[in-house]
């Protein structure tokens, strides 16, 4: 499945509906949520759902407004182990299954996701 196939099985609402149930989760998270300001919750989401678009082809927005994704050093301040990697899949996968996303876009965004929270990780162990 390419990009392009994860949006036409989603879309933008789908998109931003499972980052809606991501944050969900993480601000009631003992791990990922104390990682978030409490003032900038609206502000986190938005940035991660222009991110995926981005990502997936659908709008420059992100670049536009943020610039390159730099993830790491925008991560950087935030102790990210094995722990947080996991607790962050686990939100995400979380928010997938509660979203409905098409197995068809699981396909991409189970081994991408991995991918992204492996190489967040900035502590050994």
């Amino acid at each position: 499945m390419t990009e392009s196939e994860v949006m036409a099985a989603c879309g933008e609402d789908g998109i931003r509906g499972m980052v809606a149930a991501f944050y969900r989760r993480v601000r009631e998270d003992e791990i990922i949520g104390p990682m978030y300001p409490d003032d900038d919750w609206e502000g986190a989401e938005e940035r991660l759902a222009e991110f995926l678009l981005f990502r997936l082809g659908a709008s420059q927005k992100y670049i536009e407004t943020r610039g390159h994704p730099r993830l790491r050093m925008r991560h950087v301040t935030f102790r990210i182990g094995v722990a947080e990697r996991d607790r962050w899949l686990e939100l995400m996968t979380g928010a997938m299954e509660e979203t409905e996303v098409p197995a068809s876009a699981r396909e991409f965004l189970d081994p991408f996701f991995a991918q992204v929270a492996d190489f967040m990780r900035n502590q050994h162990g």
